[in-house]
């Protein structure tokens, strides 16, 4: 699956964010908490009980376990659970450690926690609604699962200051995700004209393109839907990169591009520069970059007699195999200086005789299944 670049590093950054905190303020309360503070000439706090001091141990020797788990998963690029793992932790480790510590104690379960306060307060940095409520009802549900055990009313009271925090922590996040809505709407705008300013410029060029490359960007994308492996983010990014797979026939003199006749040799090698002189171009740029091998590798073939690198079979990245289906539909449906475009049914018949040779076989599949959806998309465009 694709990622986007930029929202992987922001989710690492606030990962390690969130893990310091957590570690620095629940380290420090615990340890005082539960430790220091019953030594205190002034305390009526007493713990006695030696399962809950070997169990405390563990839960600490636990969560330190976890730091170089979590390092190793932000290394390999994964730190979409790291959060989960640790509040879920944080949650079934203390219900069982305070629960131990207070049904032999006459200590009153009414305090909140100084811990559970920061979690709450910066699970809006993650700009997940999923996570922030995941955090609020653990929270919630251990305080409540205790006093429900112990028999205890005043837990009601910690509950109360938690929904408070709670409701601020959402607000927050309302917010967080207002902004960020406004920006992504921004950048939509202004890369939707950087892309139409880049194929006016291209079918200028070469008449019998017009229309091509939108739609071969909506058969892509309508095609890796299908597949289910890709969230609306990551299409609307492939979506850019499917509009500008042909840009680098910018660099292809005008005596070849609109060539009526059969290209030499000298000619066809010429054009098959446009995939490499295209994704040089666009490196860099944010939005395309982290899909720049559409660009690059739209014309590898799965029996590896493609270009510009000969990649055989899953060798070629999976978003550039759905591109080459779309393209080469779209080629074969458009008309064009030495030929008239072909039916559809004609053109669905090539696409499933190069199933396992020009073709990734499982897409050929796939693209079995919305062919009509592509036919409308066809005549829609046409209008």
């Amino acid at each position: 699956m694709i990622r986007n670049i930029p929202l992987l590093q922001e989710e690492k950054r606030s990962t390690i964010i969130f893990l310091l905190l957590f570690y620095i303020v629940y380290f420090a309360y615990d340890i005082i908490y539960y430790n220091y503070l019953p030594l205190l000439p002034w305390s009526d706090r007493t713990v006695d009980n030696q399962i809950w001091h070997v169990l405390n141990l563990l839960k600490y020797i636990y969560f330190i376990i976890l730091i170089p788990i979590f390092i190793y998963n932000i290394k390999k690029e994964k730190p979409e659970k790291i959060k989960y793992v640790l509040i879920a932790s944080y949650v079934i480790l203390n219900i069982l450690i305070e629960f131990l510590y207070y049904v032999d104690t006459p200590n009153t379960y009414n305090s909140g926690n100084l811990v559970e306060l920061v979690i709450i307060l910066f699970s809006p940095i993650f700009v997940n609604k999923r996570f922030t409520l995941f955090v609020v009802t653990g929270v919630i549900f251990k305080h409540a699962f205790m006093g429900i055990i112990l028999k205890d009313i005043l837990v009601i009271f910690p509950i109360m200051i938690y929904i408070v925090v709670s409701f601020i922590a959402f607000i927050l996040l309302h917010r967080f995700l207002k902004y960020i809505n406004a920006i992504k709407i921004s950048h939509d705008e202004q890369m939707q004209g950087i892309v139409k300013g880049f194929i006016s410029t291209l079918e200028l060029k070469d008449p019998y393109t017009r229309g091509h490359s939108e739609r071969v960007a909506l058969y892509a994308v309508n095609l890796a839907k299908a597949t289910g492996k890709f969230t609306e983010d990551e299409l609307r990014n492939f979506y850019y990169a499917c509009l500008l797979h042909d840009i680098g026939k910018v660099n292809i003199p005008d005596a070849i591009l609109t060539k009526p006749g059969r290209l030499t040799d000298e000619e066809y090698e010429i054009i098959k520069t446009h995939p490499v002189v295209g994704a040089e171009a666009l490196r860099g740029v944010q939005g395309i970059d982290e899909n720049i091998d559409v660009i690059l590798y739209h014309h590898e073939r799965w029996d590896g007699k493609g270009y510009p690198e000969g990649l055989v079979g899953k060798q070629t990245p999976f978003l550039a195999r759905i591109t080459a289906i779309a393209d080469a539909f779209d080629a074969m449906t458009s008309s064009r200086s030495y030929r008239a475009a072909l039916p559809f049914e004609e053109a669905y018949n090539r696409i499933m005789a190069g199933k396992g040779s020009q073709f990734d076989p499982h897409l050929v599949d796939i693209f079995d299944k919305v062919f009509p959806e592509w036919v409308k998309i066809a005549k829609e465009k046409s209008k």
